[in-house]
């Protein structure tokens, strides 16, 4: 009965199974992607948090250099 509902009766469709794992396997790279461009993106916002930190610093006027 549940074989005629889903339209076979051979058993699974080799052509649905490697679709289902090319997509399964594109969702992976994808989700490896994200957490790489995740942490990049936090790298980036850490230098641009620390780089608005030293250009908030107020220095009146420049020391001499020694000599």
């Amino acid at each position: 009965m549940a074989k005629a509902l889903l339209g076979y009766v051979g058993g699974p469709d080799p052509r649905l199974l490697a679709e289902m794992r090319r997509l399964q396997q594109r969702v992976q790279d994808l989700e490896s992607e994200l957490t790489r461009m995740q942490a990049e993106n936090d790298a980036l916002a850490a230098v641009a948090d620390e780089q608005r930190l030293l250009s908030s610093i107020d220095v009146p006027q420049r020391e001499p250099a020694l000599t």
